[in-house]
């Protein structure tokens, strides 16, 4: 009984404080991006791609953590310690790439807000972009007043209705177990499943949370510099990572097992507002509803966690602060011309998540190498097998993007 009490009571006062980053971070890993792609996969293909969500959702947990220990241990953000070892001509290159991935994201949040918004109230995707942008502003706003732990509460809230929202649908009509099962068998099924696994590698692997969750770890915990306490924070933020990717990959497992039960064969579902005309025919307008919801709580959270991580990346690598409301401003932009000359939003969703995977391994090689590095991470450098699980990491998600160009040329 003693034990039985004393483990509950341990993680209350050593590691529940502690929570937090990892949440925020998690956000981008269910963002309007992982609806358009994993809807796509489960409802052309079934159960066929289960095993790449399982697979991303893996490397993430790995990632993420190796991202928020590398802040705690140095005191700087990913993005600060590449620009700080580059000369000026590549420091720029890779902040322009590292902003396109960031403009890709908020491509996505925004478009993905405002067919929610179209969804519930029938609202005209321009306008619904614009109210996901004031929102997204207001919630920024969270943050610059109150500060990081109020603006975790409002970001841990959102992502409860996004859980709600998409898991709902399974309990009214659980998907085939042996189905399931089989999707964990890797396998493509032609150049299309291709490009939507890298797609949904994209959505699952993103640059930006891998960017923004070093500063997140820091700016939450600041600077470990004492070991005791440097390796308590790397403990429970290793139990914050595993708790938040948890949530979030039952989440974008359950998007594609929704579409593979419901939507499979179902005329129209290859667009967000098809797939939401066919749940509601399928499974009833209260599960429509709460599907919606999900998506508007998805593109109002995500877009503010995008705004946070572009701000990061610009601040490391240009050594510039721009305020987080002015750069919500400046990126809300080509969204909205998008979505003003008529852009199916769909296929926008989709092809965001594609130029996300392609800049997976930009984040990810820096990483491995400054997690590795011993005279920087001092005894929390990455152990031999840990520099091997990053390495094949980099090379799996490298290698997909080199099949996805061959087959889409070949193709």
């Amino acid at each position: 009984m003693a034990t039985a009490i004393a483990v509950p009571e341990m993680l209350r006062r050593r590691v529940i404080p502690f929570l937090g980053p990892a949440f925020v971070a998690a956000i981008a890993y269910v963002d309007p991006g992982n609806v358009a792609a994993n809807l796509t996969a489960g409802a052309r293909y079934g159960y066929l791609l289960v095993w790449v969500l399982v697979m991303a959702n893996a490397m993430a947990v790995v990632v993420q953590y190796q991202s928020a220990k590398l802040g705690l241990v140095t005191g700087r953000t990913l993005p600060e310690l590449v620009g700080s070892r580059m000369r000026r001509g590549p420091r720029l290159a890779f902040w322009a790439q590292a902003e396109v991935v960031a403009a890709a994201t908020d491509l996505a949040e925004v478009i993905g807000g405002a067919i929610a918004l179209y969804l519930l109230f029938g609202t005209p995707l321009l306008l619904g972009g614009v109210i996901v942008g004031v929102v997204s502003m207001a919630l920024l706003a969270v943050q610059n007043r109150v500060g990081q732990r109020q603006f975790e509460h409002v970001i841990v809230a959102l992502l409860v209705v996004i859980t709600l929202g998409f898991v709902s649908g399974l309990l009214v009509n659980p998907p085939d177990a042996q189905g399931v099962l089989s999707g964990l068998v890797p396998r493509f099924a032609g150049v299309d499943s291709v490009l939507l696994a890298a797609s949904m590698l994209g959505a699952t692997v993103m640059p930006h949370a891998i960017y923004v969750h070093s500063a997140l770890a820091r700016d939450r915990h600041g600077h470990a510099a004492d070991p005791a306490r440097r390796v308590h924070l790397i403990r429970a933020t290793r139990w914050d990572v595993v708790a938040a990717l948890t949530v979030a990959g039952a989440v974008n497992i359950a998007l594609l097992l929704l579409a593979a039960t419901n939507l499979r064969g179902v005329e129209g579902t290859d667009t967000i507002e098809g797939a939401h005309a066919a749940v509601v025919t399928a499974l009833g307008p209260g599960i429509g509803l709460a599907f919606a919801l999900g998506l508007l709580a998805s593109g109002l959270a995500s877009t503010s966690v995008g705004c946070y991580a572009g701000a990061t990346i610009m601040q490391g690598l240009l050594h510039r602060r721009i305020p987080l409301l002015l750069r919500r401003v400046i990126t809300l932009v080509p969204a909205l011309l998008l979505l003003a000359i008529g852009v199916d939003p769909t296929w926008a969703l989709v092809i965001s998540q594609v130029v996300l995977s392609f800049g997976i391994p930009f984040a990810l090689v820096p990483l491995l190498r400054l997690t590795g590095d011993r005279s920087l991470m001092g005894a929390s450098v990455n152990s031999t097998a840990m520099r091997w699980t990053m390495g094949v990491i980099v090379g799996l998600v490298s290698a997909l993007n080199l099949a996805l160009i061959a087959l889409t040329i070949v193709g």
